[in-house]
C-alpha cells in the first residue's frame, strides 16, 4: 500500500486536472492530491481530440452559467495558470457559434434565446435576410433564421488548456502517476483505495471519478451503475480553394457542424441515437463524410462542392445516456466517492466551473460559487432527466 493521499483523482484529462488545480489553489484546502493517468502522452484522451468549442448558447441555466465562468476564467488564465510568470496561451478564437434553424425549429430557437438573454448572454437572433447579408457565401434559401453568439463564444486549443491545468497543479504540489487503475477497494460504504495494474494500490480519503469515457467502468468497480458510455465522434479536416471569410462555428439544422481551423475547416456530425453504439476504437468512417456530411456542407456553402479532405480522426464523448448532462458530486451512499462525468462533449468548456465546484464540495461540503446540485447522482436513480436542447 502506498502512502495515503487526501484526494485521489482517476483521470488526468482536463476535468481531472482542473479539479486538482482548483483544490490546490483553494486556501482552505491543505491536503495531498494524486492524479492517476494511464496515458501520460494524452494522445488517446478525449481532451486532446476535442474541437475545443466554448459557447454560452445552451438551454439549461446551469450550463450557461458554467460557460460564463469559463469566459471569466479565460480572461485571466495567465494570472491563474501561469507558472514562473510564463504567459499561458490556449489559442482562443472568439468567433462565435451560429445555430441555423428551419421553420419548425424557430420556436425552440426563440425559447432558448429567452433563457440565454435572461442570464445576460450576448446573443442575437437573425432572420434569413440577416443571414444572407452577413454571410454571402451561405445558401439561406431553406432557412428561417439563426442564433449568433455576439461575444464570449469560440474555440481554443484543448491540449494546451489541459497542459496548463496540469502544469499549474504540479507546481502547486499535485502528484501525477502514469499508471492504470484496475479496481477499487472498499470498507463500510467507503472507497478506501484504488488498485493499480502494477499490483500496488493507492489509498485516499476522497476518490474522484474523472475518467471520461471510461467513467462507467470505474463506477462499476464500486457496484454503481453509471449511465455514461463511450460514443465515437469523427472530425474531418478539409481545404477549400474559395476563401470563406467571417465564418463562426456553424451548426446546420441537420446537425452537421463546422468551423475554420487555420486555412482549413473542421466538420462533423453526431449520428442518430439508433446508430450510435458504445464504442472504444479510433477507426474513422470516411463514408460518413462522403455520404452524409459533404452533401450537406455543399448545400449550405456552395463553395464546399469542391473541397479536398486533408485529415480525419476519431475521439469519444463521455455520453450520459439519461440526459447528456454532467453527473457531479458524491454518491448518496458512498459519500467519499465523487463523480465528475457524463459531459457528452462539453467537458472541456465546463472544466473550469467543474473544477471549482468539486473543490468547493470537498473543501466546504457545499457549492459556494454556483449551485450545481441539479446535476447530482440522485437523478440517475430517480430518472429525473435535465433536458439540454442545444447538444452538438
Amino acid at each position: 500500500m502506498e502512502a495515503t493521499r487526501d484526494v485521489v483523482i482517476v483521470g488526468g484529462g482536463v476535468i481531472g486536472s482542473a479539479i486538482a488545480y482548483f483544490l490546490k489553489a483553494t486556501s482552505a484546502f491543505a491536503g495531498s492530491i494524486t492524479v492517476i493517468e494511464k496515458d501520460p502522452s494524452y494522445e488517446f484522451g478525449s481532451t486532446a481530440r476535442s474541437w475545443g468549442g466554448v459557447r454560452q448558447q445552451f438551454s439549461t441555466p446551469e450550463n450557461i452559467q458554467m460557460s460564463q465562468y469559463t469566459q471569466e476564467f479565460l480572461g485571466q488564465i495567465s494570472r491563474l495558470l501561469g507558472v514562473d510568470d510564463t504567459p499561458v496561451d490556449v489559442s482562443y478564437h472568439e468567433q462565435g457559434y451560429l445555430f441555423l434553424a428551419e421553420d419548425h425549429q424557430i420556436p425552440r430557437l426563440f425559447s432558448n434565446n429567452a433563457i440565454q438573454r435572461s442570464l445576460g448572454v450576448n446573443v442575437g437572433l437573425l432572420d434569413a435576410d440577416d443571414l444572407a447579408r452577413g454571410y454571402p457565401w451561405m445558401n439561406v434559401s431553406d432557412l428561417a433564421g439563426g442564433s449568433l453568439g455576439l461575444s464570449g463564444e469560440g474555440w481554443l486549443d484543448a491540449y494546451s488548456l489541459n497542459q496548463a491545468f496540469r502544469k499549474k497543479a504540479i507546481s502547486l504540489g499535485v502528484s501525477y502517476i502514469a499508471k492504470e487503475a484496475v479496481g477499487l477497494e472498499s470498507d463500510n460504504n467507503r472507497i478506501t483505495a484504488v488498485r493499480l495494474a502494477d499490483g500496488s494500490s493507492l489509498s485516499g480519503g476522497y476518490i474522484i471519478n474523472a475518467a471520461g469515457p471510461h467513467a462507467a467502468t470505474i463506477a462499476d468497480w464500486a457496484g454503481i451503475d453509471l449511465p455514461v458510455r463511450s460514443r465515437k465522434r469523427y472530425a474531418y479536416s478539409f481545404s477549400c480553394r474559395t476563401e470563406i471569410t467571417g465564418c463562426p462555428l456553424l451548426i446546420d439544422p441537420s446537425g452537421v457542424h463546422l468551423r475554420p481551423e487555420g486555412k482549413q475547416f473542421l466538420a462533423g456530425c453526431s449520428p442518430s441515437p439508433e446508430n450510435d453504439p458504445d464504442c472504444t476504437d479510433f477507426d474513422v468512417d470516411y463514408g460518413w463524410f462522403e455520404e452524409h456530411i459533404w452533401p450537406i456542407l455543399a448545400h449550405r456553402i456552395p463553395a464546399f462542392e469542391a473541397i479536398k479532405l486533408e485529415n480525419a480522426w476519431a475521439g469519444h464523448y463521455a455520453y450520459n445516456t439519461l440526459d447528456q448532462n454532467a453527473v457531479l458530486g458524491p454518491h448518496p451512499e458512498i459519500s467519499n466517492f465523487y463523480f465528475a462525468n457524463g459531459f457528452s462533449g462539453h467537458g472541456l468548456q465546463q472544466s473550469p466551473a467543474v473544477g471549482r465546484a468539486i473543490a468547493e464540495l470537498i473543501t466546504y461540503g457545499q457549492y459556494r460559487s454556483l449551485d450545481l446540485s441539479r446535476f447530482s447522482f440522485d437523478r440517475m436513480v430517480t430518472g429525473g432527466a435535465i433536458s439540454e436542447h442545444n447538444i452538438v
